[in-house]
């Protein structure tokens, strides 16, 4: 059992209070998953400036720093609890390539607009740890996790990105993720953990990579995708919502004219402006359901 979370701004005027909305909805959701949280926050972007959100675990800043001047020019570093965001013009396929020499570090998303937090322990004491509530951008997913398909570790918690500007969060469990990613790798994908959805994050990845879009990727994913499952995923235009056939996993969607939230459970969005005045209903199972893509 994990808590998803999603909000998608119809609204500039919601913009700057997209990172209270959404804590205050993983909040309400730690009681579905105590043992790790996360979140993506996806920002309007105008320039050409690369994104890559990094968890140094035991590495400091300054030694990061050091050794990363050493392999390029010109970089900014912000830094917020144990992740920072590296900004620099520089293409991924170098930045990644350079990342991988550092063996201390975890990369856990890169894009022009999406930022990428997540740790072990509650998801309150998450929250505050970043200050999730004084973010302001587009569009957000969170998680929630309870433990089951692998450890409690950061590289073992939600989101899941496996491409650029591409996150998902999951509740539910997928039983052919072993063979599945053995077929991933022999494509070239890379994992760095055991967990179930991100071998479907990479799923969609290699999908997207091939000119499919989302929703079809999706349905492809109703095929080749083994289990039961509730998926946000996000792109850097929006993000859609997947229920597997069966649909044992709980969902629910509240729209108004200046969002669109869904959660796991509706008391996640019991806080959020007019919400009492929003269409609410479960989605079905099979659908896709996409906002902004």
């Amino acid at each position: 059992m994990c808590g998803i979370v999603g909000i998608y701004l119809k609204s500039k005027k919601l913009e700057k209070s997209l990172g209270k909305m959404l804590s205050e909805m993983l909040v309400n959701m730690g009681s579905r998953g105590p043992d790790s949280a996360g979140f993506a926050i996806y920002k309007s972007e105008k320039n050409k400036i690369y994104k890559y959100s990094i968890c140094l675990n035991n590495l400091s800043l300054n030694r990061f720093e050091k050794n990363l001047s050493k392999k390029i020019k010109n970089f900014d570093l912000e830094k917020n609890s144990d992740h920072i965001v590296l900004k620099t013009k520089e293409k991924p396929i170098k930045i990644i390539n350079i990342l991988n020499e550092f063996k201390d570090i975890s990369l856990v998303g890169y894009g022009k607009s999406i930022e990428i937090f997540k740790q072990v322990g509650n998801p309150t004491d998450v929250v505050r740890r970043f200050n999730l509530k004084n973010y302001s951008g587009t569009h957000g997913i969170g998680h929630t996790r309870m433990a089951t398909e692998s450890a409690i570790t950061t590289d073992g918690s939600h989101p899941y990105s496996t491409g650029e500007d591409e996150c998902l969060v999951h509740n539910g469990s997928l039983s052919n993720h072993n063979n599945l990613r053995r077929i991933l790798i022999k494509k070239g994908s890379k994992f760095n953990s055991e967990n179930d959805t991100e071998v479907a994050a990479g799923y969609i990845s290699e999908s997207l990579k091939n000119k499919n879009n989302l929703k079809e990727t999706l349905k492809s994913g109703l095929n080749d995708l083994d289990g039961f499952y509730t998926f946000i995923t996000g792109t850097r235009n929006g993000f859609a919502v997947l229920r597997d056939e069966i649909a044992c996993k709980p969902a629910v969607i509240a729209e108004t004219k200046d969002y669109v939230a869904i959660a796991s459970e509706f008391q996640a969005m019991a806080n959020l402006p007019n919400v009492n005045n929003a269409k609410i209903f479960e989605p079905e199972p099979g659908i896709v359901y996409s906002w902004g893509n």
